[in-house]
């Protein structure tokens, strides 16, 4: 006879009540998910004969895109339950005391409410994941090697010895042994047999030809292309705001940024299109990857945005998103791996394959965490589409750090380099590197009715220092007590419970500000101080706009990669010779001023000049949002780096010179009845060619002449014809990799010609070398684009 234990009839009956009708119907639901799944796809499994070959097609068997789509059902309706549920334990876990966990109590009660249900339900939506994955290997089996042609022949299958495919054999090999290494492969069909390999390696990948037999009835043709939709510029940002997502800190700061700024987006978009008139733009499909978001790659920022941390990475994002989003083009934001393998169509494994399909994207924004990630999880996909991606990049990266081989021979070699990209693919915040393109962000932009109540607001003895975190203001007590001799001084320091200590006691803090209290804040102010850090952030311009001045250090000797450990490890050997290079150099005085903080005289008279200054609110146009929807539309309408230049044809006369000396016979200038390049931009007729001093970089060559040095034009420059036009006297002429060629070395009268592409470099300079360098004209106030961009 059975006897019942009272205590566990108890137990059960807690247990019953613990649950509670709404984990019993989700419970319930999962039960059902689970039936309806084993009686959707039993009938494959049960439908093969035991003689039948895995890749045999039955008739009755629930056709690929049928069953995956059953699957794909079942796991988004069990992720959605996991989600629910978690919130809901979530609301109970705040507002249920803990119960204590006693002999009689059901082992549910000792753990937070609903985590016994989210484990069952995560178990059963991996289960249905996992068959999932089997299900699609076994039909993509099928689809792929499933054939007309008797099994005979297809074991015949030989790695074909065709000179146009040299590295077939060599992959056949290495599929022999390496085949299993990632499950991608057998998604893709691989079985271990010859023909497996040699159907995958020429049709999923393209080292080897096509075979015959298959090339007719199992060779994947290439997707017609959609047709071209017309970008119509947007005002209305509310869908972007749901594009963006949300559940980070620095979501939210980027959407409240993105709200506040509409109204600006939406009178630029009339203008810029006013400006272009009738010109036609083709919707590109975007992606947009802000890989320093991801939990994969630490996503230190979110939690560091209300404690002060850095915004100017989130701003350029979020008015990157604006941009792209007002222009008209179709938009798609990712800031999680798995949503980027779902958009790329990610291939399950580990990352060796190809995508699953085409890439669906014209383009493709991310940064150095996500270029990463999408290298590591795109296969040779990767190589074949890096020519669409932009990464954003906010202290540049020059040509001799990119390119791999070089970097690695010759010192350059960082965690951020090597990528081998065109070097104008990387985006940079401020217009310093020229190899690289000029992103940029926005400030907001003053009305004039605004402006002239900030000019009348003003308190004259009034200063802001630039820092939210209490480090910058360390060691800086010197400066603030002159500072504070004319000036009454407000900060802006994080702090939790207690005034940090490094922030003198005369010093009104006001904590961290949200972004409009601290526009009123500069509004107010005369003065604007930085203290040497951060470096080449959105803070100053922002100041600038709402009519301050701005103060910062002078470094000498410069900041760089050798003697900053701020810079160490970073792409660059650029050398700063202020905190914000920029403001010293495009804007200067009156609205900025640079001085030597070690030199406490000069200091001093710069306040000063500064309090006796009178200076209006004033923004570069590159900063406004017009001048971003028109810098960026012109890179997206213009820039291409997936075209190159094919090979002039054998016995193909040379072309004419296309150079004439200048008048002054200084430097080279475009014929004018000379052809323009074909596709070339920016226009080939704004080139000039200079030769610089020797240890002069062509960046600072070209600002000499007051011109901006224009890398796409290093091709034009790079023959004899070049030095012969500037009458250099060449006694020989070589063509090797360095980052500084085209060249003239003065000992031995050498010239240099530049032999790899990639690394035509407007930095770099070498007292030894006087570098060929091509400069060209720019906009005012749009110094990425030349007269004619447009």
């Amino acid at each position: 006879m059975i006897t019942v234990n009272p205590d566990g009839k108890i137990m059960v009956r807690r247990c019953l009540v613990t649950l509670r009708p709404f984990r019993l119907f989700v419970l319930g639901i999962g039960f059902f998910s689970l039936c309806f799944l084993m009686t959707s796809l039993g009938g494959q499994f049960s439908a093969r004969r035991p003689g039948d070959s895995p890749f045999t097609i039955r008739t009755e068997v629930m056709s690929g895109p049928e069953s995956r789509g059953v699957l794909r059902k079942m796991s988004d309706l069990l992720e959605l339950l996991v989600r629910r549920v978690d919130v809901l334990a979530r609301r109970q876990n705040s507002s249920e005391p803990q119960r204590a966990a006693g002999d009689g109590h059901c082992a549910m009660d000792r753990f937070p409410p609903g985590a016994g249900l989210m484990e069952r339900i995560q178990a059963i939506a991996q289960n249905v994941s996992d068959i999932a994955v089997k299900v699609d290997q076994i039909l993509r089996h099928s689809l792929l090697l499933h054939s007309k042609v008797s099994e005979g022949r297809r074991d015949q299958c030989e790695a074909p010895s065709d000179p146009k495919f040299p590295d077939c054999s060599g992959k056949v090999e290495w599929m022999r042994a390496r085949w299993t290494s990632d499950p991608c492969y057998a998604f893709f069909g691989v079985d271990g047999t010859e023909c497996s390999f040699l159907i995958y390696l020429s049709e999923v990948e393209w080292f080897c030809p096509l075979l015959p037999w298959r090339n007719q009835t199992a060779a994947q043709t290439a997707p017609k292309p959609l047709p071209k939709v017309q970008a119509v510029f947007r005002s209305n940002l509310s869908h972007l705001l749901e594009l963006m997502g949300s559940g980070k800190e620095s979501l939210i700061f980027m959407k409240k940024r993105t709200k506040r700024l509409t109204a600006q987006w939406a009178m630029a978009a009339q203008r810029l299109a006013r400006k272009l008139g009738g010109v036609q733009r083709d919707q590109k499909q975007i992606l947009v990857h802000i890989g320093f978001l991801t939990e994969e790659s630490g996503d230190v920022f979110s939690p560091r945005v209300l404690k002060g941390g850095p915004l100017g990475e989130m701003v350029q994002w979020a008015d990157i998103l604006a941009t792209l989003y007002v222009l008209g083009h179709g938009l798609r934001v990712t800031v999680s791996l798995k949503e980027l393998q779902s958009n790329l169509g990610v291939p399950p494994g580990r990352g060796s394959c190809p995508l699953t399909t085409p890439l669906p994207f014209d383009l493709v924004y991310t940064d150095y965490h996500g270029l990463q990630q999408m290298k590591q999880h795109m296969g040779l996909s990767f190589k074949k589409y890096r020519c669409r991606i932009r990464v954003i990049d906010t202290f540049g990266t020059e040509p001799a750090y990119n390119h791999e081989e070089y970097a690695t021979l010759h010192g350059y070699r960082t965690n951020w380099g090597y990528w081998n990209l065109n070097p104008k693919q990387f985006m940079t915040m401020f217009p310093h590197t020229p190899d690289n393109s000029f992103m940029g962000f926005v400030s907001e932009e003053l009305s004039e009715t605004e402006k002239q109540l900030v000019i009348g607001g003003k308190a004259s003895n009034m200063a802001v220092v630039y820092g939210k975190e209490a480090s910058v203001w360390k060691g800086k007590e010197k400066f603030l007590g002159i500072l504070n001799k004319y000036m009454e001084i407000h900060g802006t320091v994080y702090y939790e419970s207690q005034r940090p200590p490094e922030v003198p006691a005369f010093v009104k803090n006001h904590g961290l500000l949200p972004q409009p209290e601290f526009q009123q804040l500069l509004r107010k102010a005369k003065l604007f101080i930085g203290f040497g850090f951060p470096y080449e952030g959105p803070a100053p311009l922002e100041a600038i706009a709402n009519g301050c001045v701005f103060l910062q250090s002078r470094f000498s000797p410069p900041h760089s990669s050798l003697n900053h450990e701020f810079f160490r490890g970073k792409p660059t050997s650029r050398e700063v010779f202020s905190q914000h290079p920029y403001a010293e150099n495009f804007i200067g005085k009156p609205h900025v001023w640079t001085v030597d903080y070690n030199n406490s005289e000069e200091f001093e008279a710069a306040i000063k000049a500064i309090m006796r200054t009178q200076v209006d609110p004033y923004l570069p146009y590159e900063y406004t949002c017009e001048g971003m929807l028109e810098r960026i539309h012109a890179y997206i309408q213009h820039q291409d780096f997936c075209t190159a230049p094919g090979p002039a044809p054998p016995g193909a006369p040379a072309p004419q010179s296309p150079f004439i000396l200048a008048p002054n016979a200084t430097h080279l200038e475009w014929a004018r009845n000379t052809s323009l390049a074909p596709g070339a931009w920016p226009p080939a007729h704004s080139l000039r060619a200079w030769l610089a001093a020797a240890g002069r970089a062509c960046t600072d060559a070209c600002l000499d002449h007051g011109l901006i040095c224009e890398p796409s034009f290093f091709p034009f420059l790079n023959s004899q014809d070049a030095f012969q036009k500037l009458q250099v006297p060449c006694d020989s002429t070589e063509s090797e990799m360095n980052h500084l060629y085209p060249a003239f070395a003065q000992p031995g009268r050498e010239c240099f010609l530049q032999k790899e592409p990639l690394l035509f470099s407007c930095a770099g300079s070498s007292t030894k070398y006087q570098r060929l360098c091509p400069c060209r004209d720019f906009r005012k106030g749009q110094v990425a684009l030349c007269r004619d961009c447009l």
